[in-house]
């Protein structure tokens, strides 16, 4: 029976993560998974809403625990009362520009969350007992990738570029020695850059949606020939839990969508797919795209090798960049109020000083 804690599950890929497990669709991993309970523990700092929680919040399986997974004292509780044994750790600070401008924050979250939820597992679950922890990093933690260099895999050698890569890149590491060391079933993912909907808008993709709409300029870093791996939200969903499912412990999954662009290229598709659909008022969409500085250390070039996840998991994208960004405009257009809610508590917090 899984009583499985998901942190972080009030943000873009938890959330995500959260719905299509409760959903219709999952009937069968929640049958697999033998899914008794469901717990989400999140801080709701920017990057969460609880809002996006909302077509689910009524499920019998799921609890809504508002904290910080760097509390002590609420993860043991939380591990007590509900007798976790399954966790998918997707909380972090994640936006790079954010952790250029403050590191703090990304080291408390990043590296003493994850040190916290590990020692919590660690001294209450049974040495030798099935209980599993799915550590969910990122492809930043590999450094950049030079043009024909093989893709990113799971024998890929660390070289963070930001404070933020660098802090995942220390989770993965406790992660790894909590396994070797104290015989915990750990299993790491590094994904490529998720897109779709309900994410926060300071990511690429939802920026542009919604400066565009606004007619707003299009901030594009330097000569926005910077190259991604773009994995649709949903898919990364599948593959998490497919990866709790049947990983194997100790071991690392690289999950990438396949089709690898330049922020430019992504930035003219969008303008493109928003001309089909809401032509610009003036002008073209693409006229507002505009140069700015580049970010310190930026990398020029991600990619991730999925073969293995294809291969041991039997996981695949179901979706190509082209639908995936289909279902993410249509998404956007249509939620408008979710989209002003977000901006208007972002205004507050910075009025505030809170970020």
């Amino acid at each position: 029976m899984t009583k499985l804690l998901i942190t972080g599950g009030a943000g873009f890929i938890g959330s995500t993560l959260v719905r299509w497990l409760l959903s219709p669709d999952a009937a069968l991993e929640r049958t697999q998974l033998d899914l008794r309970s469901l717990v989400v523990l999140d801080a709701l700092t920017y990057a969460g809403n609880r809002a996006n929680l909302d077509p689910v919040c009524n499920h019998p399986l799921l609890r809504f625990v508002h904290g910080d997974i760097t509390d002590a004292v609420l993860v043991e509780r939380l591990f007590r009362e509900e007798e976790i044994n399954a966790v998918i750790h997707l909380a972090a600070e994640s936006h790079v520009d954010r952790s250029i401008d403050d590191p703090a924050p990304f080291i408390k979250t990043n590296v003493e969350g994850t040190c916290r939820l590990l020692e919590t597992a660690r001294r209450l679950w049974p040495r030798g007992a099935p209980h599993r922890f799915l550590h969910v990093s990122t492809d930043e933690v590999f450094g950049t990738l030079e043009p024909g260099q093989p893709s990113f895999s799971e024998t890929t050698p660390y070289a963070p570029n930001s404070p933020y890569a660098a802090s995942k890149a220390a989770a993965d590491h406790l992660a790894r020695a909590y396994h070797r060391t104290y015989g915990l079933n750990i299993l790491t993912s590094n994904c490529s850059n998720n897109y779709g909907p309900c994410q926060f808008p300071e990511k690429l993709i939802p920026l542009m949606i919604l400066n565009a709409l606004e007619g707003k300029p299009l901030p594009v870093y330097g000569d926005g020939g910077q190259i991604r791996d773009w994995l649709y939200v949903d898919d990364h969903a599948r593959a998490l839990v497919a990866v709790l499912l049947c990983g194997t412990p100790g071991e690392i999954y690289t999950l990438g969508g396949g089709p690898q662009l330049t922020n430019l290229e992504i930035v003219r598709m969008i303008c493109a797919g928003l001309e089909k659909r809401r032509p610009c008022a003036r002008g073209a969409y693409a006229d507002l795209i505009t140069s700015v500085p580049d970010r310190p250390g930026h990398d020029r070039r991600y990619a991730i090798d999925s073969s293995r996840a294809h291969r041991e998991l039997g996981w695949s994208p179901r979706e190509t960049l082209a639908s995936g960004l289909d279902r993410t405009l249509d998404w956007y257009l249509a939620n408008r109020p979710w989209c002003d809610a977000i901006t208007q508590a972002t205004y507050r917090r910075q009025r505030l000083g809170l970020g």
